[in-house]
Formats: structure tokens, C-alpha cells, sequence
């Protein structure tokens, strides 16, 4: 079985970053969701766990941080395109995120943009051509 990876973040407004998740192409799985939490699914092996912080204070005592003010990850996740990068950066700044918090990346083989999440959590999105890396030697 492959190894999956669930990432959890707090949210304000659990039906907000349901709806802009959707938006940026993630399908809620429902077997996980409830009122306090809910599951959005990027691909068989990537999901992200929304949690009222409620929920996310029955899991740690540590203080939730203001992601709008303080970092605390960058997450990446992959395109296979260009055009699919920027298409999901649109995608998220018209659905209530804002596009391009972090530096546009452009190095020809490998391009990258980012957004943030209406509770500002940083999403980078990025292609790399593979015709493009080093052989591995």
C-alpha cells in the first residue's frame, strides 16, 4: 500500500475552506468529515484535514498560530503543466485566496506559483519538466 499523507489544518470557517478547496479541485470524502472536521482529497495519496479548532485543540494544547501574520509550513504540491500551475493559482484567488504570496519561481525547466488559503496557510504549486533533471549518477 502506498504511503498516504494527510495534512491537517485549522480553519475559522469549516464550510469557507470547504467550499475553496472544492474550488482549487479537491472532493471532499465524507467517510471523514463531520461538523468539526472534513477531509479534502487531491489524489489517492494526498489529503488535507480541515479542522474547526475545536477539533484541532482535542489534538494538541499548542496555540493555533494567525497563518495570516506567522508561518509555520509551505506546502507543495505538484502540476503537470504550466498552464496547470497558474490555472490552479487563478482557480484559488477567485475563490476567496490570494495568489502569489511567495516569489513567482521561473527557471525555464522548472516553474512554481503559490496561494494562500483564506486562513493564509501557503500552498505552492509547481512543475518541473522531467526531460529537463539530471541524470542520477
Amino acid at each position: 500500500m502506498s504511503k498516504l499523507i494527510f495534512i491537517n489544518l485549522p480553519v475559522t470557517d469549516l464550510e469557507r475552506s470547504k467550499a475553496f478547496y472544492a474550488a482549487v479541485g479537491a472532493v471532499n470524502n465524507p467517510a471523514f468529515s463531520d461538523a468539526t472536521a472534513a477531509c479534502m482529497v487531491f489524489s489517492d495519496t494526498i489529503h488535507a484535514m480541515l479542522l474547526t479548532h475545536a477539533k484541532w485543540r482535542q489534538f494538541t494544547s499548542k496555540r493555533i498560530v494567525d497563518a495570516h501574520v506567522d508561518a509555520q509550513v509551505l506546502l507543495c504540491l505538484s502540476a503537470d503543466s504550466r498552464e496547470e500551475v497558474s490555472s490552479l493559482v487563478d482557480r484559488a484567488s477567485g475563490s476567496g485566496g490570494k495568489a502569489d504570496p511567495t516569489p513567482v519561481q521561473d527557471y525555464g525547466f522548472m516553474f512554481g506559483r503559490s496561494f494562500e488559503d483564506p486562513d493564509g496557510h501557503i500552498w505552492e504549486v509547481m512543475w518541473m519538466d522531467p526531460n529537463a533533471l539530471p541524470p542520477h549518477g
